[in-house]
């Protein structure tokens, strides 16, 4: 499976509406680490995920195939940004103490991907997969979002998303001892900030390719009625984090 590209061509906008995983996360990975010299955050995007995984382990490499996503990271002396697939990153066997990937699992090749992060990892490695689905606010503005997301979006949507949906249940981990924790983002938004959010769904800008128009102005009126007078509102997402320990079974390989 080649890489598909869905995010590129607006990764300054996608950087900047991405919202950010809970502190709770990341200490929870860091507990469950022996060690904390070095992590692979693979499919990084913006790199969001590794400048959090930089505040608790020592180095941090973080690859992703799109050079426009990956100019988009900030800056940290201690993570470095690399251009590598993820199916065939150039990294050392046996060096990881945990490879991370942030809701991005679905466009790898995972088989492909499997192979190699059980070849980074160290014996007693971690490999943490997470993701996260449909933003909550209130039930007036769920049901509006929702329609913009199945109604008006629904065609355009890449085959890929429906693994989100399904939590990557339909994803089989040839690991050992896969364990299942969720967490809660939540962000206090401006109507504003959730409308930059929805604008950078990879379907949004399929939409606009496929038909000169924005689809969410079809929606932006009924948001800002059921936004009402409140300059923030919460903003909730419900993150599912899948954590493995390293080494493929040898019945699996």
């Amino acid at each position: 499976m080649g890489f598909k590209d869905h995010f590129s061509g607006h990764a300054g906008d996608y950087a900047r509406a991405r919202p950010s995983y809970p502190q709770e996360l990341f200490e929870y990975l860091q507990a469950n680490c022996e060690c904390h010299e070095k992590v692979w955050d693979c499919g990084t995007g913006n790199g969001q995920a590794a400048l959090a995984l930089a505040k608790y382990f020592k180095q941090v490499i973080a690859t992703d195939a799109s050079s426009s996503q990956i100019s988009e990271a900030p800056s940290a002396s201690n993570v470095e940004f690399r251009v590598l697939a993820a199916e065939d990153p150039a990294l050392e066997s046996s060096s990881f103490d945990l490879v991370t990937v942030a809701q991005a699992l679905h466009w790898m090749d995972t088989d492909a991907f499997f192979r190699n992060a059980d070849r980074v990892l160290k014996t007693d490695g971690r490999l943490a997969v997470w993701s996260y689905g449909l933003l909550k606010v209130n039930s007036y503005i769920d049901e509006i979002v929702g329609h913009l997301y199945e109604a008006i979006l629904g065609d355009y949507w890449p085959e890929e998303r429906r693994m989100v949906e399904a939590e990557y249940a339909d994803i089989v981990f040839p690991f050992r001892q896969i364990q299942s924790r969720s967490f809660t983002m939540s962000l206090n938004w401006t109507l504003a900030e959730l409308l930059d959010f929805l604008g950078s769904w990879s379907a949004v800008q399929r939409y606009k390719e496929r038909n000169n128009a924005d689809p969410l102005a079809l929606v932006a009126d009924d948001l800002y009625v059921a936004w009402g007078d409140a300059e923030l509102r919460e903003v909730k997402w419900s993150l599912i984090l899948k954590l493995c320990s390293g080494g493929i079974p040898a019945s699996t390989v």
